[in-house]
């Protein structure tokens, strides 16, 4: 007797436990003009919803209740509710928004305008445009710094860093970085930004003080022809310890030990990886694959591919929203 009540307790508790991990995944997909949501529970996909045309970047907001999703032949920031996938509104932007940013608060959102060179600053408490700064050609990177003061865009033609403060809303730096830089990724103590380079095949560390280049990660893999690695997305874990970087037509993921700056492996995954998302505990990564139209899921605690979970045409951003 005293067996089964202990496992029933143990049941029990896992069983009310279970919905403190319920998430979802949120996957775009650029050429399907939709949304693929994934569950937590199994990886199964439970609803495909329409997004706008050409949906690409996506955030979740800090309270996990909406996702952001730049549709970028719309010109327009979409908005939908987590739960219900029902959409909320649209935010004004500029043309072409391909990646976005909210602000630690959750009251102000950064758009990349690839069309006209432009970061377009959104009051999320009104809904308004309050800015449109001016960065290089072509920008498509963005980040803010975990203390919210800084904001990074990147832009693909001027091959720079653009860094710029919160209240001024002007930029204070321009670091070069490698050819074609794509994203921008804080560590959680805000001591470094790591910029990809599409083209150049690289990681630039840049040191939050001095605004200089310290590391500069390379990519070889065996077998694969050099202008395949083409460095996309970047995810670190919030304990600085390890970073994951997308390496596009490579269809690898580089594992990176992040304090070392060095990569410890590569990951096969789908054709095309792009970008991707950690789970809220960070025990999983999901991989968007642009050509395979599917998504990788890796076990962190192993970096090991576990799972492929079959999307819509072309995904190409993800978000998790916690929903318990």
């Amino acid at each position: 007797m005293r067996r089964v009540f202990i496992a029933a307790v143990a049941a029990g508790l896992a069983a009310s436990a279970s919905p403190a991990f319920a998430y979802k995944i949120f996957v775009t997909n650029e050429k399907g003009n939709d949304i693929t949501v994934i569950d937590s529970d199994g990886f199964k996909v439970t609803d495909t919803f329409r997004a706008g045309q050409r949906p690409r970047g996506i955030v979740t907001s800090p309270d996990q209740t909406k996702i952001y999703v730049c549709t970028s032949d719309d010109d327009l920031i979409t908005v939908f509710d987590t739960k219900t996938h029902k959409k909320i509104g649209t935010l004004p932007s500029g043309p072409d928004p391909e990646l976005l940013a909210v602000s630690p608060d959750g009251k102000t959102l950064y758009a990349a305008n690839e069309n006209d060179n432009l970061v377009t600053v959104i009051d999320l408490q009104t809904g308004a445009m309050t800015a449109e700064i001016p960065v290089g050609v072509e920008p498509e990177g963005m980040a803010v710094s975990p203390d919210g003061q800084t904001i990074v865009n990147t832009s693909e033609t001027t091959s720079m860093a653009h860094f710029i403060d919160k209240d001024s809303q002007q930029i204070t730096a321009n670091v070069l970085v490698d050819t074609r830089p794509r994203f921008a990724a804080f560590k959680a103590d805000n001591s470094e930004v790591w910029v990809s380079s599409e083209i150049g095949g690289t990681v630039k560390v840049i040191d939050m003080k001095t605004k200089e280049v310290t590391h500069t990660i390379s990519f070889q893999i065996p077998g694969i022809r050099a202008e395949a690695i083409q460095a996309v997305g970047i995810a670190i874990t919030k304990d600085g310890s390890k970073a994951y970087v997308a390496l596009g037509p490579a269809n690898r993921v580089a594992v990176i030990d992040a304090k070392a700056y060095k990569v410890e492996k590569y990951l096969l995954v789908g054709q095309r990886v792009w970008h991707f998302a950690f789970s809220p505990d960070e025990k999983y990564l999901f991989t968007t694959n642009g050509i395979s139209n599917d998504v990788s899921i890796i076990d962190t605690a192993d970096d090991e591919v576990i799972k492929t979970v079959q999307v819509g045409q072309q995904p190409w951003g993800a978000a998790v929203a916690d929903i318990k």
